[in-house]
This record gives C-alpha cells, structure tokens and sequence, in this order.
C-alpha cells in the first residue's frame, strides 16, 4: 500500500519552499546469482475476480490461497461497501454476502484498481441494477470497456455512462445471447461469464479468453452451481439457472506471472531457482523462450526449475493473449534481452503503454530503441546501476531484477506498485541470495 508521506516540521512552509517527505524504495546490489527455491501463491489476476464470484450467492464463501497484496486487502473493502463481511485470514478471504448486496462502488477505490470493474456482472445479475465507477489502474495504455458494455446489451440491460459511472440495468432480467468479442479480452469475457450464469436461456460467449484464470473462474462458478462448458477453449457456453446458486470453498491457481518473473530472473542473473505452486504448462511459450536462450528447464509437478549457466543468447519475443506470451511477462522479456549476446525484437500486441518503463531501463544502460508497438534490443553483458522508478506492478518487478544484472546499487522508486502484484518480494530476493533492502528516504516537494 502506498506509504504515508511524512512532512519534515523541521521545514519551513511557504511559497515554493521545499519540505521533505519520505518514500519506499528497494535497493539491490548488482552482481547477484540467484539460486534456491521459491513458493508462489495464487494468482492475483484470478483470486480478484474470485471475490466477485462470491457476489453470486448468498452465504458465506472462502477464497484460498489468496496472495497477500495491496489489490486484495482493495477488493476486500469494494464488497465490503457492498454490505458484505469480509475477512482477509492468512491466505484466506472469507465473505459472506447478503441476501440484497449494494449496487454503487464508489470512484475512492475502484480507481485505486481497474479489477473492481467485475463487480458489474454479478452484481447487474443479481440486483438488476449496478452503479460502478469507470476504474483506473496502472498506467500502461487505454483499456475500454466497450466490450463489457455491448456484450451486456446484448443481454438485455439497458447501459450509460454518467458522471464517471457506467450504470446497468435489466428490471425484467439478463437473457441469454450469442454474443462475439472483437478482442479476446479478460475483463470482458469474465464480465460477461459471471452476468450469465443468472441469465434467461443460453449465452454463447465468442472468441472468449482463455486463460488459466478464466477456468479457475469457471471451476469456482460451476462448483456453485452453474452450468458451464468449453472452459479454456475460446467459446464458451453457459446455460443460466433459475434457483440461487450455492456459496464454496475454493482454492486458486497457482500465479504464473509471478512464476514466469522468478524464470528470467534465474535466466538473467545466470542461476538456478526452482518455482514450486505453478503449474508448468501455464507457461509453455515463455519458458521454450528460456530453452531458446540457453536455459534448462525441468518441468515437475505444480513447480518447475530453471538453470542458466552462461550468459543469455538473444530470441525474439511477441506477446499475444493466452496461451501466447504474456503481456505482463513483457518487462521480463525485455530484461532479458538488455543482457543477451546479440539483438532481440520485442512485439507488444495488447497494451499500448507497456514500453513506458523502457526510459527507466536505458537508466540502467540498456541499449532499447522503440518504434511503435516494437521495440529492438542490443544485448549488454552488464547494465550499470542507478535510481529508477517503477510506472506499473510488472515494470517496477522487473526493474529491481535488471539492477540484479547491473553494476553497484539500483535504487528503484513507486514500490507500493511492487505491492500490488509481488507478496514477499524483498524477503523473496533475499532468500534467493541477493543483497537486497527496502527502506524509506527524503524525497523533496514543493510547496506552492
């Protein structure tokens, strides 16, 4: 969570005078080998979205393995001003919902976390009106709810956007339709899977997204009650039922973009890390791309490991949706590719603002030039420390794991992004043999 800014009293206040506050930061001490194991939890992209499933029915539910980051202990307090009580126990999130939850989440917190969108589905499918906050979220490019919202008119509600809210409503109910997605949009498909399981009829769902936290989503709603089919295949098919459904337990998958992050950091710094509670498959383009770069991975179950013991060798990289590589994988990749003998092409298909953080990397000696959604990379064999600042969760990440491949101390900035995506991430490095600290400094402000 983003630190409490501390003025100095000892700071005159006034017209253009500074005062000074105090930050987070994570240095590391560039050199590092990684090497050891390390536990993943579950997935934050998937446990979110399993907090809104629990809207759907009455009762008490249980979320295990839930990570313990800053998005959660979020989306915990969005359903509790929703009426629902919830309680966020170890790596449980426990909630029990209402027989009526509220309709409204508040702009105060769904900007803090473009995720509470989700609530829309059920929420609309249940109470037959919802009033929620266009979201915000990181910074890495325009991501509209258009998809959201024409799928769910063709479902029969009835959608405008005023204020800053979308507001839905379906008083006579949602209806099953065939509907097709231009895009294989997350947000969207799930949106729209968690609105139709309380629907009229049969809603077909086109050209849906496929990934692994899609099937967790389907798992925990079918184990409800709901009758779902084509998990992890592009259609999906949901027929809605007529009685409540029932409140669960259930665990989530496993997280494999944290997964994927300790892969290239292993690769990077030329180590041996072996990441247990991540199923391999869920990786596969991404962990081939290793193979390709000189790296050996073992797959096992529910872990895998991975070696490299010279340096990196350059392969060119694409991000697509599931099962292609990860966006969020992209800083990773671009890691790598800073400090792979030769030239590499790195293609972002999915987010329009993912090479913001390329500056902060050039910080770091990287030779990165942009054009568009591409981005060509000549390969060093070491960066050079300096102070950078995280833009997002997955670039304030691989920031800290470039410094691991760079000469003296990198002091990366923002970490309350780190938060959002990265439970134990300090203690994580540490344990893996880096030198490593996180800490608070001055950072001047004006005053005007």
């Amino acid at each position: 969570m983003r630190p409490t800014l501390r003025a100095d009293p000892t700071r005159r206040r006034g017209r253009g005078n500074p005062t000074i506050a105090r930050v987070d930061v994570i240095r590391v001490k560039g050199g590092a080998r990684l090497a050891g194991d390390v536990a993943v939890g579950g997935a934050k992209n998937s446990a979110l979205k399993l907090m809104a499933v629990a809207l759907l029915a009455e009762g008490r539910s249980v979320v295990a393995n839930v990570p313990r980051i800053t998005d959660i202990a979020i989306m915990g307090e969005v359903l509790r001003r929703l009426g629902c009580d919830v309680e966020l126990k170890g790596n449980e999130a426990i909630i029990d919902v209402p027989a009526e939850p509220g309709a409204e989440a508040d702009y105060d917190l769904v900007r803090r976390l473009r995720a509470s969108i989700c609530v829309l589905g059920p929420l609309l499918a249940r109470r037959g009106f919802v009033r929620v906050a266009l979201p915000g979220g990181d910074m890495i490019g325009s991501r509209g709810l258009d998809m959201h919202v024409s799928g769910l008119a063709r479902m029969g509600a009835e959608i405008s956007n005023e204020h800053g809210f979308v507001i839905a409503s379906a008083p006579q109910g949602l209806r099953g339709s065939k509907i097709w997605l231009d895009f294989p949009s997350v947000g969207a498909t799930e949106n729209l899977l968690m609105a139709a399981v309380l629907a009229r009829g049969v809603t077909e769902i086109d050209n849906a997204a496929r990934e692994p936290e899609i099937v967790d989503i389907c798992d925990m709603l079918t184990a409800m009650g709901a009758r779902i089919e084509g998990a992890g295949t592009s259609t999906l098919i949901v027929e809605g039922v007529d009685g409540p459904l029932k409140p669960v337990q259930h665990t989530t998958v496993g997280d494999r973009i944290v997964g994927g992050t300790w892969a290239y950091a292993a690769a990077m710094t030329r180590g041996d890390v072996t990441v247990h509670g991540v199923r391999p498959e869920f990786l596969d383009i991404a962990l081939d791309k290793l193979v390709q770069a000189g790296a050996t991975v073992e797959p096992g179950d529910n872990k895998f490991r991975v070696r490299m013991t010279e340096r990196p060798k350059s392969v060119d990289i694409v991000t697509l949706p599931y099962p292609g590589f990860a966006t969020d994988l992209l800083p990773m990749a671009l890691g790598l590719a800073a400090v792979a003998e030769g030239s590499s092409l790195i293609t972002e298909n999915i987010f329009d603002g993912r090479f913001m953080f390329v500056n902060e990397m050039v910080r770091l000696g990287a030779d990165i030039r942009t054009d568009g959604h591409h981005a060509v990379v000549n390969g060093r064999d070491r960066l050079s420390g300096a102070p950078v600042r995280a833009t997002d969760i997955r670039a304030g990440a691989g920031l800290v794991i470039a410094g691991l491949c760079a000469d003296g101390v990198t002091e990366v900035g923002e970490v309350h992004h780190i938060d959002r995506g990265y439970p134990d991430f300090v203690s994580d490095l540490a344990n893996l043999g880096v030198e490593v600290e996180r800490t608070d400094v001055p950072e001047p402000t004006f005053d005007f």
